[in-house]
């Protein structure tokens, strides 16, 4: 087709939906500690909360909750690898209300506890000639998260 009725490839967002969704997304990274349920995205985005949760799963290929998990992991996972911080204030900067969950989530995801992920982060490291850019290093400790993580367990 040609003219102003071309439509759109399927699964595609259209360019403005898409600014609202990465204005939802970018809340999400500047205050990933925070509660973000659906209708608080989907006020920030301006849409239904329906249509939020549709399209920010086909625009970024995970549901939001898990989106803000990632987030929250790679914090956590920052943090404990570069700060003396304790397990606990680690958890609650980060989002989670409780250490439990926080430590049943982490190990779902990077499998180690969070003590176990300090202590082998702060083993001998290795000789410079082999250490990598931080960036890199960001990018493949960050979590992907596929498939469904559960935070709380069920009886």
């Amino acid at each position: 087709m040609t003219g102003k009725h071309q439509t759109q490839k399927p699964n595609t967002p259209n360019p403005r939906l898409l600014r609202r969704l990465l204005r939802a997304r970018d809340r999400m990274d500047a205050a990933s500690h925070e509660q973000w349920p659906i209708c608080r995205l989907a006020q920030v985005s301006g849409v239904s909360e329906a249509h939020f949760a549709r399209s920010f799963k086909e625009a970024f290929g995970v549901p939001p909750h898990r989106y803000l998990l990632s987030r929250r992991i790679e914090r956590a996972t920052a943090l404990l690898r570069d700060t003396d911080l304790p397990i606990t204030e680690i958890a609650l900067s980060v989002g989670w209300e409780s250490l439990g969950t926080f430590g049943r989530t982490f190990r779902a995801i990077s499998g180690r506890s969070p003590g176990e992920f300090r202590a082998h982060a702060r083993a001998e490291p290795p000789p410079a000639s082999m250490q990598m850019p931080a960036c890199f290093l960001k990018a493949s400790e960050r979590p992907q998260l596929k498939s469904a993580v559960l935070e709380k367990s069920r009886p």
